[in-house]
């Protein structure tokens, strides 16, 4: 029988969950594995359970934007299951999902499915799951051993959006060309986001300076050209020869302003939102542009959900950092930020909001070349080092490919480092022996980086765990 099955499947997960979580490993992915190793179409017979499915992709900031679309909808009264531990490709679907069932192998009726994706899962997660939301934040160079060029990984994207019932609605980032004409592919409703405010433009000499990865139409071959750049290739962009041209958006941000952090306090962004018709005023507890996005994107998911304003702002005005993206702890009488850097676009807007105010850092930069992070590390070269070579007092650098790094940092006219180890641990404890008393550290570190410090330093300063809800 169907749900004998279905029950052994989460009966199986939870024991390997239990299991996993008991000698330290967390079981973020482990349990959804098991019970498909049961019940192969466990997933897609989970998925029949829930009210609502919404599938958060793109290359960068699709977890924090999957925590606040998640926490809006609590706030709402609504039962979320979300696999806010990050693991994105199916099986930590699937440990999601065991984690949410119950005694009788059934999730909570009526539940809301809020999952972010791989980018290179998406099709799977779309065939497999028929959600009645798809948004993508954004498509940059990530990885490119496992997904290709971005036009690799945009192609499959087309593929997928094909097999989307009409009930789908897409949200897509209307400042993203390679995103935004992903329009002509959809089967339903398309909503798009951007940044209305052009006072943000960021100049032509930091523009050079910035990586970029979606230079040209793939159907045209005709350049993108830009009236407007925030960062990376997001911006007000046309291609006359194609006939394409930034869409308006239908949840747009103006008037942006931001406050940096100074010493403890906690950077945080203002902007008046205008989403379909209605205009409010957003308070955003974190730093950089792309959480602006993230932002953008949230409120026009949950908007979609039909969750009014007055739930929507507060619980984003109560927004925390999510696990190592902006995180804060306080380890030894430091306080540590971890800001995750895993490729070039992403890792150079995070140095971004290191520049500001004349601010000296100590930094520990750590870069792994295990699979999740990428084999081919070549990618530092193309991140903007050189920004932050005047707001640097010392650097520390760790993982498996710390002599790459810290090369790559000497070019970049940073202060020598003072540790060069490939133990992640060790340069950890290293740097706290080194740098001042009570001096504030920044931790730049790529994805199994972050999970090895981030275990580390949570014991440290006695945090809750990644899957506790960190």
């Amino acid at each position: 029988m169907s749900l004998s099955r279905l029950w052994l499947a989460v009966l199986a997960g939870k024991v390997a969950q239990g299991a996993a979580r008991r000698t330290g490993r967390g079981g973020t992915a482990l349990p959804g594995l098991v019970a498909e190793r049961i019940e192969p179409n466990f997933i897609s017979k989970f998925t029949k359970q829930l009210g609502d499915v919404a599938l958060i992709s793109g290359t960068n900031g699709k977890t924090t934007t999957a925590r606040m679309i998640a926490e809006i909808a609590k706030r709402d009264g609504r039962l979320v299951i979300h696999n806010r531990a990050g693991s994105n490709l199916m099986r930590g679907i699937g440990a999601a999902l065991v984690d949410a069932a119950g005694a009788t192998g059934r999730l909570p009726q009526g539940s809301l499915g809020v999952f972010e994706i791989d980018e290179a899962t998406l099709p799977e997660a779309v065939r497999v799951m028929q959600p009645k939301f798809l948004l993508i934040n954004n498509l940059m160079r990530d990885q490119l051993d496992r997904y290709g060029e971005i036009e690799s990984v945009r192609g499959r994207w087309v593929t997928a959006l094909a097999s989307l019932p009409p009930t789908t609605t897409l949200f897509l980032n209307a400042d993203d060309p390679s995103v935004a004409t992903l329009s002509a592919y959809a089967t339903g409703a398309v909503r798009f986001f951007g940044i209305d405010d052009t006072t943000l433009s960021i100049s032509d000499t930091d523009s050079a300076e910035q990586p970029v990865d979606a230079l040209w139409d793939p159907d045209s071959g005709e350049d993108y050209k830009f009236t407007h750049r925030f960062f990376s290739h997001l911006g007000h962009w046309t291609c006359p020869r194609g006939g394409l041209h930034r869409p308006d958006p239908d949840v747009g941000a103006h008037r942006i302003s931001q406050s940096h952090a100074i010493g403890d306090d906690v950077s945080t962004i203002s902007f008046e939102v205008s989403a379909f018709g209605e205009k409010q005023h957003v308070n955003l507890p974190l730093d950089g542009l792309y959480n602006v996005y993230n932002a953008l994107a949230a409120v026009g998911l949950t908007r979609g959900l039909g969750i009014e304003f007055s739930v929507i702002l507060p619980a984003i005005a109560e927004m925390r950092p999510v696990f190592g993206r902006q995180e804060r702890l306080v380890v030894q009488g430091h306080t540590v930020r971890i800001l995750l850097g895993k490729n070039p676009a992403g890792l150079s807007a995070a140095l971004e909001t290191l520049r500001r105010g004349g601010a000296q850092h100590h930094l520990l930069v750590l870069l792994n070349d295990r699979i999740a992070d990428g084999i081919d590390t070549s990618w530092i070269w193309d991140t903007d080092w050189e920004s932050v070579s005047s707001h640097t007092a010392s650097v520390a650098v760790g993982g498996t490919r710390a002599a790459d790094m810290a090369l790559r940092l000497q070019y970049a006219g940073l202060p020598e480092p003072s540790i060069v180890v490939s133990n992640i641990d060790s340069a950890v404890k290293q740097t706290f022996d080194r740098i001042p008393a009570g001096a504030p550290l920044i931790v730049l570190p790529t994805y199994t980086a972050l999970l090895e410090a981030r275990k580390l330093l949570g014991r440290m300063a006695g945090a809750t765990r990644i899957w506790d809800g960190a």
